[in-house]
C-alpha cells in the first residue's frame, strides 16, 4: 500500500486526533506551499489516504448526526512506525542507505512543520477562549505557554535542519 509521505507526517504527529479531512487539508496546503494545488482535489486525495487507513483499522471514521462531518480518530491499531514507513516506502526491517539522509531530513522538517503548524493553531485556540473568557486566565495561561515553549522548541528543530541542509548542499557545490 502506498501512502502520501505528507500526509503520513501530518497525521501521526502525536497532538493530531479527531481530525476533519479539512485539518489535513489546511497542513497539507500550508506544507506544501505550491499555489497550483486545487483545495478541492487536494480534500479529495487526502480523503481517499485517510479511508485507506480506515480500512486497515488504524483510523475510525465517524460522522456527526447533526451537521454530518466526519471526523477520523487513530484506533490502538494506530502504528505510527508502520505509516511512515509505508509513506517512506521504506520496507519494513530495512535500514536508509547514506543517499537517503536527505530525503530522510527532509521527512524530518516536513513533519516539525507539521507540528509547529497544530501548536500555533492550539495557542490562537487559548488565546480566542480568554478573550471570549477572561475569568479563566487562571487556567489558560499555564496551557498557553506551555504551547508557546513547544512552538519554540520545534522552531529550533526546524532552524537546526534547514541549516543542517544549506550546510549539506554548500558542500555539494564545492
Amino acid at each position: 500500500m502506498k501512502f502520501d509521505p505528507l500526509v503520513a507526517q501530518i497525521i501521526v504527529a502525536p497532538n493530531f486526533d479527531n481530525f476533519t479531512t479539512s485539518d489535513v487539508r489546511s497542513a497539507y496546503l500550508a506544507l506544501k506551499s505550491d499555489s497550483s494545488l486545487v483545495p478541492t482535489a487536494v480534500r479529495r486525495s487526502i480523503y481517499a489516504e485517510l479511508i485507506k487507513l480506515v480500512k486497515k483499522g488504524w483510523l475510525k471514521k465517524m460522522v456527526s448526526n447533526k451537521k454530518g462531518f466526519t471526523r477520523f480518530n487513530k484506533t490502538e491499531s494506530f502504528n505510527v512506525e508502520v505509516i511512515t514507513q509505508l509513506a517512506s516506502a521504506i520496507p519494513i526491517g530495512t535500514t536508509e542507505k547514506a543517499d537517503d539522509k536527505h530525503a530522510l531530513l527532509l521527512s524530518k522538517l516536513n513533519h516539525y512543520k507539521a507540528e509547529l503548524l497544530l501548536n500555533m493553531g492550539e495557542s490562537e485556540a487559548y488565546k480566542e477562549l480568554y478573550l471570549e473568557s477572561p475569568e479563566l486566565v487562571d487556567e489558560l495561561q499555564p496551557q498557553y505557554n506551555k504551547a508557546r515553549d513547544n512552538n519554540t522548541r520545534i522552531l529550533g528543530k526546524i532552524r537546526a535542519i534547514e541549516g543542517l541542509m544549506k550546510q549539506n548542499e554548500a558542500l555539494e557545490k564545492i
